[in-house]
Order: C-alpha cells, then sequence, then structure tokens
C-alpha cells in the first residue's frame, strides 16, 4: 500500500516518533512525504520515503494529484490544530481529496495508530479493489 505522510513542523518530531515505533509495519508499505518530513522520517528509521516538494512549494498539492490518480492508499497529515495560516487550507483539501476517493485519513496520534494497526491487520485490503 501507498502511505502520504505530512506533518506540520510543531508535529514533525511526532510524525519520527510514529514511524520509529510501527518501522516494522511501515517498511512492508511505500512510504509519501513531503520533503523536510520524508528526510526526517528516512533519517531516524532507515525506511525508503518518496519526497514531494515541501508542503509550502507545492508538496500537498503533489500529494493531492496522487490522491486524485488513485495512488495512495491512506494518509497521515499530522496537523497543528493552532496553526492559522494558508498550511490550514492545505489539510482541508487534502482531507476533500480523501473524502472524495474513500481514502482513509489521520490527522492525529490516536487515529494515526489505529490506521497502522488496521493495516497491518488486513483491515485496509479492501483498496486493492480500487486499483
Amino acid at each position: 500500500m501507498n502511505i502520504g505522510l505530512v506533518a506540520h513542523d510543531t508535529k514533525k518530531r511526532l510524525m519520527q516518533n510514529l514511524c520509529i515505533a510501527y518501522r516494522g509495519i511501515l517498511s512492508k508499505h511505500e512510504l509519501y512525504a513531503t520533503e523536510t518530513t520524508g528526510y526526517l522520517v528516512e533519517e531516524v528509521t532507515n525506511l525508503n520515503v518518496h519526497k514531494y516538494l515541501s508542503g509550502p512549494l507545492g508538496g500537498t498539492q503533489q500529494l493531492g494529484a496522487q490522491i486524485e490518480h488513485n495512488e495512495i492508499d491512506m494518509v497521515i497529515f499530522l496537523r497543528d490544530p493552532e496553526a492559522k495560516t494558508r498550511k490550514e487550507t492545505n489539510v482541508f483539501n487534502v482531507l476533500a481529496l480523501c473524502d472524495m476517493h474513500n481514502i482513509p485519513f489521520a490527522t492525529n496520534l490516536a487515529t494515526a495508530e489505529l490506521l497502522v494497526m488496521a493495516l497491518e491487520r488486513g483491515d485496509l485490503d479492501w483498496r486493492e479493489m480500487y486499483k
């Protein structure tokens, strides 16, 4: 499965910790991330991450394009709920695309962990029929 990873600046360390904790599960899948998040995850996990541009330079739009082409199966977008900038628009754009294309979407650690565990159990295998 293809997993999209995005994290606001204040949540990048949390994304690293999530990926460290679930490295064994994530290693069985293809990871896609915005540039800085991707480098930080690779740095601590040694997982291969396909990197988009930085979020402000169009990385979230690149993720959105992959979602529209049904090339992403799950998105973890750890957002800072206090970020009242244009970054919030990026979250809502990706969320809307995920809703349109039935792609599981997590915005916090609790939901992200549930999705990763569901992925391991095979609960998201239904995504394969969409391809």
